[in-house]
């Protein structure tokens, strides 16, 4: 069964959903972060995906106290993105609590930082962040483009077993995310759990993708837009 992952985007310690990676397109929610993820602990959720936008914009991540904040006050994994530029960032997330880290730009303009990271932490833990737009890979909270495929990428990093793959053009929209893309990675990259990213908007889309083999998902604004609720991811995971 897959695994849905839910996700907390942070502005200025509050939750928030962009439309395509749109910084100007933001819907801010009343929603504490914390809060969220102690009602996901409660439906049996087991991993977060909490995104720091804030620091994916700046030197580093901006949002520690709140991943702090949920990895104290809940049992939950948590994979944190967001301003994850050096070395002592890296540290830095991992001593705030997180279990594991995603790193995208550095993997795109520092390829072997990215490398070294890789060996010190471990691929178990280090999960490459690889945001697609127009089928290049996008960095920089979304706001650049390198001329580098996801098949460029993952030819680069052998060592990797973890790859989240947000299609920028679905994230926020609500309108089904890239079956196509996700099925023809999955199958062609079998070593790697590719987690599908952007565009979930119903308990249908989580199936279709599970009947195709795909292993993870990340879910985010359709929840928040309540069209999928805590009930329907407690059934799931309650069959899973």
């Amino acid at each position: 069964m897959i695994e849905i992952i839910p996700a907390i985007d942070i502005i200025e310690g509050r939750c928030v959903r962009l439309s395509e990676g749109d910084y100007e397109r933001k819907t801010s929610y009343d929603a504490q972060p914390l809060d969220m993820a102690k009602a996901y602990e409660q439906a049996g959720v087991r991993r977060l995906h909490l995104v720091d936008l804030d620091g994916a914009k700046a030197a580093g991540p901006q949002n520690l106290a709140t991943l702090e904040q949920i990895a104290t006050r809940t049992n939950l994994e948590i994979e944190f993105g967001g301003g994850i530029k050096s070395t002592d960032a890296l540290q830095a997330v991992f001593d705030y609590g997180a279990t594991y880290a995603i790193a995208g730009s550095v993997a795109a303009r520092q390829p072997e930082l990215f490398d070294l990271w890789l060996e010190a932490y471990g691929p178990s833990k280090m999960i490459l962040g690889a945001d697609l737009k127009d089928g290049k890979v996008a960095i920089n909270g979304w706001k650049e483009a390198v001329d580098m495929t996801i098949d460029d990428i993952i030819a680069r990093f052998a060592a990797v077993t973890q790859i989240i793959c947000t299609d920028i053009s679905k994230d926020g929209m609500l309108q089904g995310p890239a079956f196509e893309l996700y099925k023809d990675l999955q199958e062609r990259y079998g070593s790697i759990d590719f987690t599908v990213s952007g565009g979930i908007s119903s308990m249908s889309d989580i199936e279709r993708l599970n009947e195709e083999g795909l292993r993870k998902v990340i879910v985010g604004k359709a929840i928040y837009e309540n069209r999928i609720t805590l009930k329907d991811i407690e059934r799931w995971l309650q069959n899973a």
